[in-house]
């Protein structure tokens, strides 16, 4: 255990398992360090002590079966519901007390986990600083005269300072990021609909998503996994997966801003900063590719310029237009762009974030994951005094256009600037890829070599990632060609839930033909009479059932599903071709896998080039 801990939420179990704490000591904790802390703006409504103390005594008498975030404390953003607590939004007129938690709080709840108190927030989530609360400014744990970022600023306080180890926030513009990376601690944006906003307070309701900020990429990961889930009475929820966590792949390709995207304000410490976490990933192994944000970007900014603002206004009506002067100037500002705005424009901003999704697309097919500085650089309290609109703009560069291309991102902290402020990382991909951002989160975390949050904490010894959602049986399947790690047909398996799970070779039964079509030379794997082939290098991944139905039902022939026999024993199912189709096809077998072929013949290393800019089709071979 962390000195002075425990803090993250591994510690927590850790010390209940050995005795050495219970919940009722931890609620004592919590409560002696918000008073040590002194930041009367981080929280809007604390519960009292007595209540908590009260369900933890439940706790400890029920005990922690079934129950994974046993004892562990959780401070929650004041736009989120919390039963008998007032929501306020930080705008004191439009307070009321809900009689029902939030969905995600209720999950908390059956999980086990004590909840605090409610957290401070730019009103009605709007900015990206965390200055624009009537409770006041919570304070940077890092450097008091940074700002704390926002919008969810004391949920993210409440972590880097030691007080909990997990909150939750929201995010609509980098909410959940921009906080994170300026507190130096974990930013988990889920993918859209994953976890339901039922009980929240909406900003833009097509685009708001629960957040988590937690001190490691694990405990994040697995407060995930309580919280998603499909909710019938939220219109906007979704049934879809997360994604799996797993080893990383043999060939990871992060893309990452090109020359002309790289914006850091002229701050050359930042950008030194970021070229030390590219460096980092490189030495995990990953393949950095340069992409053009241009695409990104311009929808990035369809989200303040554009009528994207009327949600803003829509979800607060009836509150706005009685009360108007009980909103704090800037987002009153903010809010009433939207009166400027027609049905008519509201209609051109989806065509054009249409034509801007349509041209993002391709940059899926290059990449597995796209890394970019959580902000471009740190900005300060006095900053904000002297432009209340600029430097918010500035630090959400990297963060606007996440939700409106449905995307999930994962906010990491980088090396310091040499200046000892911070310079956190965000990873992002398309939605359902939650869980594998993880898998990388968690070793980028490492690499950094920073310490959690402001806490005199260090991160413990690397844990496997928990588990992915229900229980769901895993079927594994051999890739050979186009669906290996790295190359263009890669996304299809990400697509279906697929964790990367080793490396393989066949046994000497089986030969490997390069076959013709298209104008596109693909691979085929037959088998042949025992010991008359060669060993043919693969890839296992694993599928959950359904994504794996969906996978095999997309094979063309002449391509089927069967099943390979690997070197050591193992067998499992994976792509065969039929005999008839390498007729007139050139045996390749001698290079000992697709990839050596690739990068062993000419004709192979043009497929190769031309096929990584070749958009990903369904039906294409493996």
């Amino acid at each position: 255990m962390s000195e002075g801990g425990p803090f993250t939420v591994a510690e927590y179990r850790d010390a209940y398992a050995a005795g050495a704490l219970t919940p009722a000591a931890a609620v004592e904790e919590v409560y002696r360090r918000i008073a040590a802390h002194d930041d009367a703006a981080m929280f809007i409504t604390l519960r009292p002590k007595e209540d908590v103390l009260a369900e933890a005594a439940r706790l400890e008498e029920a005990g922690p079966a079934g129950r994974v975030l046993w004892g562990i404390p959780v401070a929650v953003k004041d736009n989120i519901d919390i039963v008998r607590l007032p929501t306020t939004c930080a705008c004191p007129d439009f307070a009321y007390t809900p009689d029902d938690d939030a969905a995600v709080v209720a999950k908390l709840r059956a999980a086990g986990a004590l909840v605090i108190g409610k957290t401070n927030l730019d009103q009605f989530a709007t900015g990206l600083v965390g200055v624009r609360s009537p409770y006041g400014v919570p304070r940077n744990t890092l450097r008091p005269e940074l700002v704390p970022g926002g919008s969810s600023s004391g949920s993210a306080v409440a972590v880097a300072a030691g007080i909990v180890p997990l909150a939750l926030g929201t995010d609509t513009a980098g909410s959940g990021r921009v906080p994170a990376g300026l507190n130096n601690i974990v930013g988990l944006k889920p993918s859209l609909g994953a976890l339901s906003t039922r009980g929240v307070v909406p900003a833009c309701r097509t685009l708001d998503c629960v957040s988590i900020f937690a001190l490691t990429v694990e405990d994040a990961t697995e407060a995930l996994g309580v919280l998603a889930g499909f909710d019938p009475a939220d219109p906007f929820s979704r049934r879809m997966s997360i994604g799996s966590p797993g080893a990383l792949p043999p060939l990871l390709r992060v893309g990452v801003p090109n020359a002309a995207s790289r914006r850091f304000g002229g701050d050359r410490l930042s950008e030194t900063a970021f070229d030390a976490a590219l460096a980092n990933l490189i030495a995990l192994g990953a393949e950095l590719r340069p992409v053009d944000l241009s695409p990104l970007y311009a929808a990035a900014a369809l989200l303040y310029d554009g009528p994207w603002v009327a949600e803003r206004y829509q979800a607060i009506r009836p509150f706005i237009e009685a009360t108007p002067e009980a909103l704090h100037p800037v987002t009153r500002a903010i809010t009433e762009k939207a009166l400027g705005f027609s049905a008519a424009d509201a209609f051109a901003g989806l065509y054009r974030l249409a034509d801007l999704r349509r041209a993002a697309e391709p940059i899926w097919n290059e990449i597995d994951v796209l890394m970019v500085p959580t902000f471009p650089r740190p900005r300060t309290l006095a900053d904000l005094d002297a432009d209340p609109i600029g430097p918010n703009s500035e630090l959400g560069t990297y963060t606007n256009f996440v939700n409106l291309l449905d995307l999930c991102a994962l906010a990491v902290p980088g090396p310091f600037r040499a200046d000892g402020l911070p310079a956190g990382t965000t990873l992002i991909a398309p939605a359902g890829r939650d869980r594998m951002l993880a898998t990388l989160g968690v070793r980028l975390h490492r690499a950094s070599g920073t310490p959690l949050g402001a806490t005199p904490a260090r991160l413990s010894p690397e844990r496997p990632l928990p588990a992915s959602e229900g229980s769901e049986a895993r079927i594994e399947i051999a890739v050979v060609g186009a669906h290996l790690s790295g190359l263009p047909l890669n996304g299809e398996i990400l697509a279906q839930g697929g964790r990367f799970v080793r490396e393989a070779v066949t046994t000497r039964d089986y030969r490997l033909f390069a076959l013709d079509g298209d104008g596109v030379r693909r691979p085929g794997l037959l088998r042949v009479a025992e010991g008359a082939g060669s060993s043919i290098a693969c890839e296992i991944w694993s599928l959950p059932l359904s994504g794996f139905a969906r996978f095999v039902a997309a094979v063309p022939a002449p391509l089927s599903i069967g099943t390979l026999r690997l070197e050591g024993g193992a067998a499992p199912k994976g792509f065969l071709v039929e005999p008839e189709a390498t007729r007139d096809a050139e045996d390749i077998s001698s290079y000992g896998g697709w990839r050596a072929f690739l990068r062993g013949s000419r004709q192979g290393r043009s497929d190769l080039e031309g096929g990584c800019r070749r958009e990903s089709h369904p039906h294409r071979p493996t």
